[in-house]
């Protein structure tokens, strides 16, 4: 017997769009932040709720990978387009970190 699958096989949907864009989607909490002196909205991924992709950390440049938990922030003023996924650590270091983070000449380039 086969397990039970939890999605309904075929519904022609082609996912969840940009506009569908809930505070309680990703299973964490938002809040707003000032950074740079222009508001933030900052959301927190659980990591169960980040499943199936990898985004690229812009604090230092690394992979996040699926399932980990991770903050998503973008503008206020801006769209949901901007949206930056960072590592919480990163986040909270953002003040720190430069925004022309440098790779050792090994580091594959993507």
């Amino acid at each position: 017997m086969s397990p039970r699958r939890n999605r309904p096989k075929g519904s022609g949907a082609a996912g969840p769009s940009a506009e569908d864009d809930r505070p309680g989607r990703y299973g964490g909490w938002q809040s707003t932040e000032r950074w740079q002196g222009e508001e933030w909205s900052v959301r927190h991924v659980a990591g169960a709720s980040a499943a199936g992709k990898t985004y690229r950390c812009p604090g230092c440049d690394q992979l996040i990978p699926s399932a980990v938990p991770h903050v998503v922030a973008w503008p206020e003023h801006a769209g949901v387009d901007d949206r930056r996924h960072w590592h919480k650590a990163c986040w909270n270091a953002r003040d720190r970190r430069t925004t022309s983070v440098r790779r050792s000449r090994s580091a594959p380039r993507f």
